[in-house]
C-alpha cells in the first residue's frame, strides 16, 4: 500500500528528525517551493497577458502549453537546475494552488444552486461514469492491458484523475509502475481535452451550461475541468464545478466495490500469491473513506454555503473570479513545466491507445446522453 501511493507523498517531506524542531521543517519547506512556485507564478503572469489578447484561449492553455515547452527543454521538474530544485514548489502550485482555486469558485455558488445543478446532471453523469467503466473493461481486455492498469485507467478517465487513482490504487494493492503510467497517461488527455474541448463546445455553439456540464462529466481530472470550462466562460466553470463536486464524491462507491472485488479475489482457493493482502492489513474503515474526499471539495462547499447566507458581499465576487481564474493558470503551468516525457514512453502505445479510445468515448457519451435528455443546448 505505501509502495503504490509513493508517488503522491510531496517532495519536500520533512525529515522525521525535524519533528523536535517545529519551526524547522516549516521554514525548509517554505525556501523549498519558492523557486518552482516563482518559476509557475512567471509563467502563468505570461500566459495571462497572452490571454487578454486571445481571450478564446484564457490563460490556463498558454500556461499549460509554455511550461510544458519549457519542461521540454530545460526539466525544471525532473532535477534541480541552476542549484535550484525546482520540484517542490512545481508540486504545490499545480496540487495546493489549484486546490484553493476550486475552493475560491464556490463563492460564485448557492447551496441550491449546487443541489440542483448535481441533481439535473445525475443522468448524464452516471451514465458517462458506467460507459467508461465498462469500456475500460472491455478495451483493456481486448488490447491486453493488465487488469490494474486498465482499472487504473478507466476510474481516472471516469472519476477524477489522478485523485481517483490515488484512492483506488491502494485498495487494488497496484504496483507503483501502474499508478505511474496511469497518471502519466491521464495527464496527456486532459492536456487534450483543454486545447480541444472548448473549441469542439463553440463548433457546436453549446450553451453555458450544456458546456460546463459536457467539462464536468467528459474531463478528468479537477484542474483540466476547471481549465477547460474557464476557456469557455464563468458561467460554465460553476457549472462544471458542481458538477465535478458530485462526480468526485462516486470515487466512494467505487472504491467499495472494488475493494469488495479484490477481496473475494484474494480469498479465492486458486488466486495468485503476489496478490494476497499483507496479514493485518486494515480494511476500508469509514476515516478511510472519509480521507477519499478531497479537502478541497469539502472546501468548495463550505465557501458556497458561506456565499448562500449572504455573507460574502456581490462586489467581491468579481475579484474572488478573477483571482480563481489567475491560481488556475498558476496550476497548470506547474503542470505543463512538471511533464514527464519519459514517463509517457515507458507506458508504451497499449495504456494510451487505452487512454485515447476512453476519452473518446467518454466525451461521445456525454454529448449523446445531453441529446437523449434535452441537456444539450
Amino acid at each position: 500500500m505505501t509502495t503504490a501511493l509513493a508517488n503522491t507523498v510531496p517532495a519536500n517531506s520533512a525529515p522525521a528528525n525535524t519533528a523536535t524542531h517545529a519551526h524547522l521543517p516549516f521554514r525548509d519547506r517554505a525556501r523549498g517551493i519558492v523557486p518552482g512556485a516563482a518559476l509557475a507564478l512567471g509563467v502563468a503572469a505570461v500566459a495571462t497577458v497572452v490571454g487578454q489578447h486571445v481571450p478564446l484561449v484564457g490563460s490556463a492553455v498558454p500556461g499549460a502549453v509554455i511550461g510544458a515547452a519549457i519542461a521540454l527543454t530545460v526539466k525544471p521538474g525532473a532535477r534541480p537546475v541552476s542549484n535550484l530544485n525546482w520540484a517542490p514548489g512545481l508540486k504545490w502550485a499545480s496540487t495546493f494552488v489549484l486546490q484553493c482555486s476550486v475552493v475560491l469558485l464556490g463563492a460564485q455558488l448557492s447551496i441550491g444552486e449546487a443541489a440542483r445543478v448535481g441533481l439535473s446532471s445525475l443522468p448524464v453523469m452516471l451514465g458517462t461514469l458506467a460507459v467508461c467503466l465498462g469500456a475500460a473493461w472491455l478495451y483493456g481486455r481486448l488490447l491486453g492491458v493488465p487488469r490494474d492498469l486498465r482499472t487504473l485507467i478507466g476510474v481516472g478517465t471516469g472519476i477524477c484523475g489522478g485523485s481517483a487513482i490515488a484512492a483506488v490504487s491502494p485498495v487494488i494493492e497496484a504496483a507503483s509502475t501502474d499508478v505511474a503510467y496511469a497518471i502519466s497517461t491521464i495527464f496527456l488527455f486532459n492536456i487534450a481535452a483543454v486545447l480541444a474541448f472548448p473549441l469542439l463546445g463553440h463548433a457546436l455553439g453549446m450553451s453555458q451550461q450544456s458546456f460546463g456540464l459536457f467539462a464536468g462529466t467528459a474531463v478528468n481530472d479537477t484542474s483540466s475541468v476547471v481549465a477547460t470550462a474557464t476557456t469557455y466562460g464563468a458561467a460554465a466553470t460553476s457549472h462544471a464545478v458542481v458538477v465535478k463536486l458530485v462526480r468526485t464524491l462516486m470515487i466512494i462507491p467505487i472504491c467499495l466495490g472494488l475493494a469488495a472485488l479484490t477481496a473475494r479475489r484474494t480469498a479465492a482457493p486458486d488466486a495468485p500469491a503476489p496478490d494476497a493482502p499483507a496479514p493485518g492489513q486494515p480494511g476500508l474503515s469509514p476515516a478511510r473513506l472519509l480521507r477519499l474526499v478531497p479537502w478541497f471539495l469539502i472546501g468548495f462547499v463550505a465557501v458556497a454555503a458561506v456565499n448562500s447566507a449572504g455573507i460574502i458581499p456581490p462586489a467581491a465576487h468579481n475579484p474572488l473570479q478573477h483571482t480563481s481564474v489567475f491560481l488556475v493558470a498558476v496550476a497548470l503551468s506547474a503542470i505543463g513545466l512538471s511533464t514527464n516525457v519519459s514517463a509517457l514512453r515507458k507506458a508504451g502505445p497499449k495504456p494510451l491507445l487505452l487512454g485515447a479510445l476512453l476519452w473518446v468515448t467518454v466525451a461521445a457519451a456525454s454529448l449523446g446522453l445531453q441529446l437523449l435528455t434535452g441537456t444539450l443546448h
